[in-house]
């Protein structure tokens, strides 16, 4: 099973998009996730052909794959404020089309927040963003994956009913996928610690939405406690979901091909990161390698 484990970590583009390749192989990475832009702007500065050409090079030399982009945090696909939406828009379509230049197989981003206007509502609205983006898309191969949430504040997708949902309204539901955070569905109240709550959780997922749609997990121990609704990573092992919820999920034969990505906090020289592999690699039981 560690031979064919999909295992990595969230990868700077600082310097370059290929650098991210670099920083995942450094650090023994099969898998990761990157941005595709300043996650901190709505526009980002244009790709350069070269720069293109040299992250295909180097990530068809490369063992890592398949890659994931995680999107701009301004972006709110709900929003009620006219002009944000619109940015949200443009924004998350330029994403899919860095994507699809790069050959990124998926671009995962929060579904959105309804800021009071209802979750059904925001649901609606959700999916009629998604069909414009997808409209203006077609033909694309980047997957659209919707993330789980925490449910802090008035966010949308802590319930699997939601993304579900969600994907219902979605004219091209092909092009759609579920990645899960197991701190945000820690937060949420989904219990993934306990045996018997870990496979009630995964028997849920695949009623409601369908384990075929799984298209990674984001693999983050919570700072706050089961059911809180806070969004607060902490590093594997450290937090309120412990070994032990990880090892169900290391040990679990439905995902090994499933991407596992880490976004805990980190230094440049990533010993974090290689720390957190090191601790998940090692909950792995030896009759299952």
């Amino acid at each position: 099973m560690t031979a064919s484990l999909l295992l990595g970590s969230h990868m700077s583009i600082a310097g370059g998009v290929y650098r991210a390749i670099e920083r995942g192989e450094s650090i023994g990475c099969t898998t990761m996730q990157i941005f595709v832009k300043n996650n901190n702007q709505w526009k980002g500065v244009p790709l350069k052909d070269e720069d293109v050409l040299t992250y295909k090079e180097r990530k068809a030399k490369s063992s890592i794959g398949p890659v994931m982009a995680h999107d701009t945090y301004l972006i709110n696909l709900c929003a009620t404020n006219p002009e944000i939406l619109r940015k949200s828009r443009e924004t998350l379509r330029e994403e899919l089309d860095r994507c699809e230049r790069l050959g990124v197989d998926f671009l995962n981003f929060h579904p959105g927040s309804h800021l009071g206007q209802g979750e059904e509502e925001g649901i609606k609205r959700i999916a009629e963003s998604i069909d414009l983006l997808h409209e203006q898309t077609r033909g694309y191969r980047v997957k659209s994956v919707l993330e789980t949430t925490a449910g802090q504040g008035t966010s949308i997708g802590y319930r699997f009913e939601q993304l579900r949902a969600i994907i219902d309204l979605v004219e091209e539901r092909d092009r759609m996928a579920v990645c899960v955070d197991t701190c945000h569905i820690f937060a949420a109240g989904y219990d993934i610690v306990t045996e018997e709550g870990y496979e009630r959780t995964f028997a849920e997922f695949d009623a409601v939405i369908g384990l075929g749609r799984l298209a990674a997990f984001h693999m983050n121990d919570s700072k706050r406690e089961f059911g809180s609704r806070i969004d607060r990573h902490e590093h594997i092992g450290k937090g309120k979901i412990g070994t032990q919820g990880f090892a169900h999920l290391m040990n679990d034969p439905r995902f090994v091909a499933v991407p596992k990505i880490l976004e805990t906090d980190k230094g440049e020289d990533l010993r974090e990161d290689v720390e957190n592999m090191r601790v998940l690699r090692s909950l792995i039981r030896e009759s299952r390698n």
